[in-house]
């Protein structure tokens, strides 16, 4: 399927106003981004998917991200696309089945988390190490919000070394960290 990411893009603009989330799902887009290289796969589809994953959270949380999902299927999404997006809400009860509905939920969480890291260091992403990461992910006072358990899942669904997942994302929110404000 070739993607238009300027659809994506124009969808974000429209559903989503907090710049906080904005940049959560353009976090998650450079990862997926990344992760499409890296894996030989349609980068800019898994772009758009990371871009699409919250869009309707803002307006609809509580029917999140099923709501979501009813949009783009009306706008002729495909269904892997679809599938990846509600299987990373783990209460939507669909199994991560594809390598980029795996690589969505393994990137989520861990790219808040990641951003969260990053704002309390003068040097924001530049030198984070996964080591860093790993330490703050044991302290659960900080980003209290954020689910260390679904960040372990998603490693271990996607079947990667917890520390190289950890500084491959990194590298893709270094790539981009004037947009996220780092």
């Amino acid at each position: 399927m070739l993607m238009d990411i300027s659809q994506p893009q124009a969808l974000l603009r429209e559903y989503v106003s907090s710049e906080s989330l904005r940049r959560h799902c353009k976090a998650v887009s450079a990862a997926m981004s990344a992760y499409a290289k890296k894996y030989s796969e349609d980068k800019d589809l898994w772009e758009a998917v990371g871009l699409l994953h919250d869009f309707d959270y803002e307006k609809y949380p509580d029917e999140h991200p099923f709501k979501g999902v009813e949009i783009l299927k009306g706008m002729g999404y495909s269904q892997d696309v679809l599938d990846a997006i509600l299987g990373h809400a783990v209460y939507s009860g669909v199994a991560r089945e594809s390598k980029m509905a795996k690589c969505l939920f393994a990137v989520d969480e861990l790219c808040g988390f990641i951003v969260a890291c990053a704002l309390v260091r003068p040097e924001r992403l530049q030198g984070l190490a996964p080591k860093s990461v790993k330490k703050r992910l044991k302290a659960k006072a900080f980003a209290a919000k954020i689910n260390r358990d679904e960040i372990a899942q998603g490693i271990e669904e996607l079947g990667v070394d917890g520390d190289e997942h950890i500084a491959f994302v990194i590298s893709a929110l270094q790539g981009i960290s004037g947009e996220l404000g780092l």
